[in-house]
């Protein structure tokens, strides 16, 4: 299946291949998603299959095999061994309540597919699975002043390819997975441009003026000879002129992050995503509603004749962040050319 690294394993029994191909085909789970099920369900039965050979469970687990578990396994499976394994990560394996939190809810849509769309259980057993309660923290974000020197701490031989990156975290709020998935094909001529975010939900962002200039000057520099024809309509490519990866967009700002001082401040490409939220909130005077169309977390639910405003505010929104006017700077050598 395109997209799924593990899903299709011989090493996974039948019923959670079915499982895989029904979250990414049916419900539009992302591949990124029903991967994160497919580790999480196979660490899970590891530990069951293993501490009911009366043997403690091994750190990695990787020696386990599930291959042959099927539905008269599945069956046993009941609530106390779900929070026995929850414990066993937390205690063994050092998970954080937001890791032991992802991991029910693997554990929670493999069994509700099991009881209704299978119907090979009469009664889930982890319906009544809690969630381990997370911690609420203040977002981390940078400041407008930081923003700006982050910004302008950008050189070298990427550095307008680099430049135009953190100008459409820091303007339009984008997931990383959204920025390296972009085509330059999906800038369309009124200064918009299509992502894909969670869950396949395809969005607009508006592009403001510092967007646009910060395009027009990296894809006047983009390598078009030698790119592989499966990543020739890329916007963001590598130094070896393939799409660019997350890794490398993530060192790119730790990189940038580390030269304005900002290195030990726990900021992420993640939390650039929150500085451009707040940045608009802020400065831009930005409806809470507005910033969940703008960030994509979730749909409004409203009338076409409100989308429409809303869409009309999420261009003003766009152009109300207060870095939207922000040019590169041009280098000694780029002066003398021109």
């Amino acid at each position: 299946m395109p997209g799924l690294k593990y899903a299709n394993s011989p090493e996974l029994p039948p019923l959670l291949r079915e499982f895989a191909n029904h979250e990414y085909a049916i419900r539009n789970k992302s591949a990124l998603t029903v991967d994160e099920y497919i580790l999480d369900l196979t660490l899970f039965f590891r530990f069951l299959k293993q501490t009911r050979l009366g043997a403690s469970p091994a750190p990695d687990l990787e020696s386990v095999s599930i291959a042959d578990l099927d539905i008269s396994f599945f069956r046993t499976v009941t609530l106390a061994d779900a929070y026995l394994f929850l414990s066993f990560c937390k205690q063994e394996r050092d998970n954080d309540a937001a890791a032991r939190a992802r991991k029910t809810s693997s554990i929670r849509a493999f069994f509700k597919y099991l009881a209704v769309q299978k119907k090979l259980i009469s009664e889930n057993p982890m319906q009544e699975l809690e969630t381990p309660k997370l911690k609420k923290s203040q977002p981390k974000y940078l400041t407008l002043d930081e923003s700006l020197q982050l910004l302008a701490a950008v050189d070298g031989k990427n550095k307008e390819r680099d430049y135009c990156i953190l100008t459409l975290f820091l303007n339009c709020g984008m997931r990383l997975a959204e920025l390296v998935s972009i085509n330059y094909t999906d800038i369309k001529d009124n200064n918009t441009l299509t992502v894909t975010g969670k869950g396949n939900k395809q969005r607009t962002v508006y592009l403001n003026d510092a967007c646009v200039a910060a395009i027009q000057s990296y894809m006047a520099v983009r390598p078009v000879d030698g790119v592989p024809e499966k990543d020739k309509s890329a916007l963001f490519l590598s130094s070896r002129k393939h799409r660019i990866s997350p890794k490398t967009v993530q060192h790119m700002v730790y990189g940038y992050l580390e030269k304005c001082g900002l290195g030990n401040r726990g900021l992420s490409v993640h939390k650039l995503r929150h500085t451009a939220a707040t940045l608009m909130y802020r400065y831009g005077h930005v409806d809470v509603l507005v910033l969940k169309e703008i960030l994509g977390h979730e749909n409004l639910g409203t009338t076409q004749i409100y989308t429409h405003i809303v869409d009309e505010q999420l261009q003003e929104a766009s152009k109300a962040n207060p870095l939207s006017k922000v040019r590169q700077k041009k280098t000694d050598n780029a002066k003398a050319k021109s």
